[in-house]
């Protein structure tokens, strides 16, 4: 008989169960499988759903690896080997890529299964509640009239719902840290060329990252000692070698520095997340960090800078999908081959992208055009430098940051749709991370009394992310919000 409660755990658990030989990768399996049939039909977080190869998790049980015997679910923007990778768009429809991402190769290479299904995702990460997906919307397990975040949110739905052990994601401006938030799970965006981005599909190449998704701190260690690290594919990743990061699993923060940002106390916050927020400082500051209030004068500009800056390589980036080699091609009877070559990829693209795509793409290509270069990308990139500085000098007098990660907690579905800007409003305080290319971790580290998790975010220095393992394992280990599960 199976013991079918294995997707309960975490994947550390799961290692040592395999290795008293209490689990095996099959039983593992059977009880993923058994527990996606019985609870995605409500939450939606996988799309494409396909049957798992029992023979290959089988397989797995005889390797050898760190991760051995661990299935692993993948966010639909990253290329899996003859698994249908289509970023939730229907642009990308019916599109196997003929070749892994480097993080799926060093994950095989570890020993775990990859899942044969994608999570759900805002289209091509273009969001922050997983709506704007071909397959609809993911709800949030906590509360299925909520959405779960995003544009990871069917990732980040997954490991909150059992569904998943561990999963993938990638951060343009948030879309880890914000849907952990809002699942209650563990987030972590690395450092801008610590993680390959070889065969993540690009929505801005110098904001994206790929990370973890996990249940505690420790999986997420785990899962960043296989998938960190150089890679020759990816001219941007960084050449050192990356440290072991369970070796920062260690509850300590005794003398540790952590800077408070005012300006992340934003006016209009929710004043239970602000609550919540300031009772985790306290928590901490019990544990021996010390606290200071620090000062990150352009986050102001944060919002209006990562929009531009994004969206004009979002722009750059997607040109590429015009229905001539993979992906959708236009139906219309209108298109004619040959001279008419430009109705095909109006039609094309016309049909294959959705809203809030074709917004992007819009702004981005406005904002790179002839006369307003200079007057908005240009002036963008020079912003961005100054939120770059502000970080490098706050780092000078602290070790890490701490702050909310989101405004509120998790909305209802439907609430924001109408309205971009407010919804664009949801990543205002994730996006400078990703503009300063510095890592940032997100922790449970409360519950709203309607019973909605809230999300503590930490920011170190780059390629500093032992700091925030060391500071958010001795959070996490001294609370119980990472303990709590919604009920499903």
């Amino acid at each position: 008989m199976i013991p079918m409660d294995h997707y309960r755990s975490t994947a550390h658990e799961l290692l040592e169960k395999i290795s008293a030989g209490q689990a095996s990768a099959r039983d593992i399996e059977e009880s993923l499988k058994a527990r996606i049939s019985q609870t995605d039909p409500r939450v939606k977080a996988y799309v494409r759903l396909a049957e798992q190869n029992s023979s290959d998790c089988a397989g797995v049980a005889t390797k050898s690896g760190p991760l051995a015997g661990i299935p692993i679910a993948v966010k639909d923007n990253i290329c899996t080997e003859g698994i249908e990778t289509g970023c939730c768009s229907k642009i990308l429809g019916g599109f196997k890529p003929p070749y892994d991402a480097t993080v799926i190769t060093r994950l095989r290479a570890a020993g775990a299964s990859i899942i044969p299904s994608k999570l759900n995702m805002d289209e091509f990460a273009f969001g922050s509640s997983t709506e704007n997906s071909c397959f609809g919307p993911t709800h949030n397990p906590w509360d299925l009239g909520r959405v779960p975040g995003g544009s990871s949110g069917g990732s980040a739905a997954a490991v909150a719902a059992d569904e998943a052990i561990m999963a993938l994601g990638s951060d343009t401006g948030g879309s880890i840290r914000q849907p952990a938030a809002f699942c209650g799970v563990v987030g972590l965006k690395p450092t801008y060329g610590r993680v390959s981005r070889y065969g993540l599909i690009a929505f801005a190449s110098s904001l994206d990252q790929i990370g973890p998704l996990t249940k505690d701190v420790h999986d997420a260690c785990l899962l960043m000692n296989v998938i960190a690290g150089p890679d020759p594919m990816d001219s941007t990743s960084c050449s050192s070698q990356p440290p072991d990061y369970t070796r920062s699993l260690v509850q300590d923060v005794k003398g540790l520095s952590i800077g408070i940002p005012k300006e992340y106390f934003v006016e209009g916050m929710d004043p239970e997340v602000k609550e919540i927020v300031r009772e985790a400082i306290k928590k901490i500051e019990s544990l021996g960090a010390k606290t200071k209030e620090v000062s990150l004068p352009h986050t102001q500009y944060a919002v209006p800078v990562y929009y531009i800056i994004a969206t004009a390589e979002a722009s750059s980036n997607l040109a590429r999908f015009d229905g001539v080699q993979y992906g959708l091609r236009s139906s219309d009877k209108r298109q004619i081959t040959g001279s008419k070559l430009i109705d095909m990829y109006k039609h094309t693209r016309g049909e294959g992208f959705g809203p809030e795509a074709k917004r992007r793409i819009l702004l981005g290509t406005f904002a790179l055009s002839h006369g307003y270069y200079d007057a908005y990308y240009l002036r963008a990139l020079k912003v961005r430098t100054l939120i770059w500085r502000d970080f490098k000098n706050v780092f000078e007098e602290c070790d890490c940051l701490l702050t909310p990660t989101t405004p509120t907690p998790a909305f209802n579905i439907g609430e924001k749709t109408d309205d971009p800007l407010q919804m664009y409003l949801s990543d205002v305080l994730t996006i400078s991370a990703n503009l300063a290319g510095i890592p940032a971790i997100s922790i449970p580290c409360g519950f709203t009394r309607a019973g909605l998790p809230v999300g503590m975010q930490m920011l170190a220095p780059a390629f500093k992310e032992e700091t925030l393992f060391k500071a958010a394992f001795t959070y996490e280990q001294a609370t119980p919000w990472h303990t709590m599960k919604p009920k499903l």
